[in-house]
């Protein structure tokens, strides 16, 4: 599939939305889920839109009800949840597990799963077999997975069998072993260069929308400039046409240090430890339960 296809086939004709669509992302469309047509119409009114991490019904919820239009099920379970120190342990099993309580969680947020480490590098059949299964098993609206050039054909073969993918360049975090920590991408003209290229590349192929991560601001603003589908990006600055945030990162729930890439807009760590601190002082006092906590 060209480019020129791709927005015939996902952009629609007009660069006004349909009314049954509404005018935006957040709060027009509340009938249905947001779907990669309504991502494509975003971008050419240079609408900007929130991404965030989900990994349960619980707090999908809370950012579904919050109008957070795209919800990534990322295999960053893994350092969040699972107890991993990187994405790279992560299996389908989880994954599965992780995106269907998710999507149950869900009523309007296209939910969007990562493909772990290990399930599509193999061959492109496997990449279909272990899409097929998100969208079957777990009911996502569409998958992700790493690499540019390199996963281009994957990208076609998933894209004509009928399964949306986001595509994931600049800092990979599945290859951090061969990149040996996680440094910016694109720095200096031959890795500019080839982030340029890994762009075109996945857009060439079919992908609806790509991130950029950890990426030097100028160039993730040329590359958005220069791509007719959407830009997410994670510390890529502000002139990608969406940004995507880990939830735990975001609401502080993060012990130690984060990225610098990451603001946090709450301190949810020190409420829950400061709630469990004064529900063990009642329970050692013997303040809770009290008279009104307890059936007669």
């Amino acid at each position: 599939m060209n480019a020129s296809s791709l927005s015939a086939a996902q952009a629609p004709a007009t660069t006004t939305a349909p009314a049954s669509q509404g005018s935006t992302l957040y709060g027009g469309v509340t009938n249905r889920r947001v779907t990669v047509r309504d991502l494509a119409a975003a971008k050419q009114r240079g609408e900007r839109w929130a991404m965030l991490t989900a990994y349960d019904a619980l707090t999908a919820g809370v950012f579904d009800e919050a109008g957070i239009p795209v919800l990534l099920v990322g295999d960053s379970a893994g350092n969040c949840h699972l107890g991993y120190e990187t994405t790279v342990p992560v299996t389908m099993d989880q994954m599965t597990m992780l995106s269907a309580a998710v999507v149950r969680g869900t009523e309007r947020a296209l939910v969007v799963a990562d493909l772990p480490f290990g399930s599509y590098q193999e061959s492109p059949a496997q990449a279909l077999r272990n899409a097929a299964r998100l969208m079957k098993e777990a009911g996502v609206g569409a998958v992700k997975l790493e690499g540019g050039e390199r996963s281009a054909r994957t990208i076609e073969l998933l894209v004509e069998a009928g399964v949306p993918v986001m595509a994931h360049v600049g800092l990979t975090p599945q290859s951090v072993h061969a990149l040996g920590g996680y440094p910016v991408q694109g720095r200096g003209d031959e890795a500019s260069h080839k982030l340029q290229r890994d762009a075109k590349a996945v857009q060439q192929a079919g992908a609806f929308a790509v991130v950029l991560e950890a990426v030097p601001a100028e160039l993730a603003a040329h590359v958005t400039e220069s791509l007719t589908i959407p830009t997410v990006g994670i510390g890529a600055g502000v002139g990608c046409d969406a940004q995507v945030l880990v939830w735990t990162d975001m609401a502080g729930m993060t012990a130690g240090r984060v990225p610098k890439f990451v603001k946090q807009y709450a301190n949810l760590r020190g409420v829950l430890g400061d709630a469990a601190r004064e529900f063990a002082a009642e329970v050692r006092d013997g303040a809770f339960p009290a008279a009104e906590h307890s059936f007669t």
